[in-house]
């Protein structure tokens, strides 16, 4: 007499066991975009289109800062999300400004032009992977370094001043000294505005509307040239303060040291 197997239906997985990792389509979407644009504007890069290629800068710095405000606004953050963007900046605001910086003045400087261009990259990439690891300890008004899609927008910006001011940047010094001076505020400890302490939808006094419409105007009389200015300056203040602030600090320690020595010896 056979005995009848009992037919036990196997336990079913969850659903995302099934089919792997579950992920927010929207913000990860724009972020796609935003990667799409930097390799975008590579290929317009090697085939010399800079002005192209500056603008396709710009526009994934737009799609930049949109995923992660959509993210925020919808509750759709995530850490699979976070990584993605990284490597996506990576692409867009590293990669992508140092192929078009050297291939449109830096190249015939040779293993310097080039070396310019490497050091741009991996301390992009190092100013990224620090943000990562620091992010829960990082005050939320201000960045440590300058943000990589800052740095990218002055050599995009940077390209699109000298064309409109008829400039030449085939082996310029200046944007040589730009590019190593760019690379250096990405991984210092320089503190830089981020301006996510600002709300605007709440009341603030009138001289605000007063100069963010001074400040649209003059943005739009001549926007190649006013953005790239802008944005150097941001730069170049942040720098100069990060300095002032770094020999206030040693000027203390040099102080609290003298003051530590002369208790001992009058001990």
């Amino acid at each position: 007499m056979k005995l009848r197997r009992k037919n036990f239906r196997r336990p079913t997985r969850p659903i995302k066991e099934r089919l792997g990792l579950t992920i927010f389509v929207l913000p990860n979407l724009l972020t796609a975009t935003n990667m799409f644009f930097g390799f975008f504007s590579v290929i317009h890069s090697m085939q010399h289109e800079f002005t192209i290629a500056s603008y396709a800068i710009v526009a994934a710095a737009v799609f930049d800062l949109l995923d992660g405000r959509v993210a925020r606004m919808t509750g759709a953050t995530s850490k699979f999300g976070a990584e993605f963007d990284s490597l996506s900046d990576l692409i867009s605001f590293g990669m992508a400004p140092a192929i078009l910086m050297f291939l449109w003045a830096l190249q015939p400087f040779g293993r310097v032009g080039w070396l310019a261009s490497f050091l741009f990259v991996a301390c992009g990439a190092l100013r990224l992977a620090r943000f990562n690891v620091q992010i829960s300890n990082l005050e939320s008004k201000d960045f440590q370094g300058l943000p990589i899609p800052m740095a990218a927008g002055i050599v995009a910006s940077s390209v699109l001043a000298f064309n409109e001011l008829g400039l030449e940047g085939y082996r310029h010094w200046g944007l040589l000294t730009i590019t190593f001076l760019l690379s250096f505020v990405m991984v210092s400890t320089f503190r830089y505005r981020s301006f996510k302490d600002l709300d605007l939808r709440e009341r603030l006094p009138f001289q605000y509307l007063v100069l963010g419409v001074m400040l649209l105007i003059i943005v739009a009389w001549k926007p190649e040239i006013m953005l790239f200015v802008l944005f150097l300056t941001y730069a170049v203040l942040g720098a100069i303060f990060g300095v002032f602030r770094f020999g206030k600090q040693t000027v203390r320690k040099k102080k609290l040291h003298s003051s530590i020595d002369s208790d001992f010896y009058d001990n």
